[in-house]
């Protein structure tokens, strides 16, 4: 039986695993995103995330303990250059996993694995968005006050406007009108 053993074989040795898995991680550290079979990005995630939050501290240690796992000194050196102070104020989910379809072969179920602060696509709008929370809260008084003073300043602007209207009639009524005198007098 198999209670409580959840570490996914992947058919492989454990020697194999271990470099495909050190392998995978590397090409996800140097190209940002790797396609793969949804199985092995969830054994990938499980293997390279404990890896990318060592990367936040940049110490002979912390650059040895990732070295041992990775075996590529390339990779460790962009994953202490660039990935380790663009995640340093993440506190976990470095990774996400979009599924992609069905491989054409074998209709194995792949997906593409990606690092999440390195996507132009979805990255843009998080530093713009407020932060939401799942419970509502009360309201601010700017909030509600806001409307109802835009609403009397358009009111006020529409009666503004009005009554510049109405003046320029009169007005041009009065020009008119003297128009009517001059002409009289003639």
């Amino acid at each position: 039986m198999r209670h409580g053993k959840r570490i996914n074989h992947l058919s492989r040795q454990t020697a194999h695993r271990k470099a495909m898995l050190a392998n995978m991680a590397s090409s996800l550290i140097e190209h940002k995103r790797i396609n793969t079979t949804v199985a092995k990005a969830k054994a990938l995630r499980m293997f390279v995330e404990p890896i990318i939050n060592r990367s936040k501290t940049d110490s002979t240690h912390s650059r040895r303990m990732v070295f041992r796992s990775l075996r590529d000194k390339f990779a460790v050196q962009e994953l202490f250059r660039s990935i380790g102070p663009k995640v340093s104020n993440r506190d976990g989910g470095y990774t996400r996993i979009i599924k992609t379809g069905f491989r054409p072969g074998d209709a194995a179920d792949m997906c593409m694995i990606e690092l999440v602060d390195f996507n132009e696509i979805y990255g843009a709008d998080t530093t713009a968005k407020k932060k939401r929370t799942r419970r509502g809260g009360a309201k601010k008084k700017d909030e509600v006050v806001n409307p109802v003073a835009a609403a009397k300043d358009a009111v006020a602007d529409a009666t503004d406007s009005a009554k510049a209207a109405a003046d320029k009639a009169t007005d041009a009524g009065e020009s008119d009108s003297s128009e009517n005198k001059t002409d009289d007098k003639a």
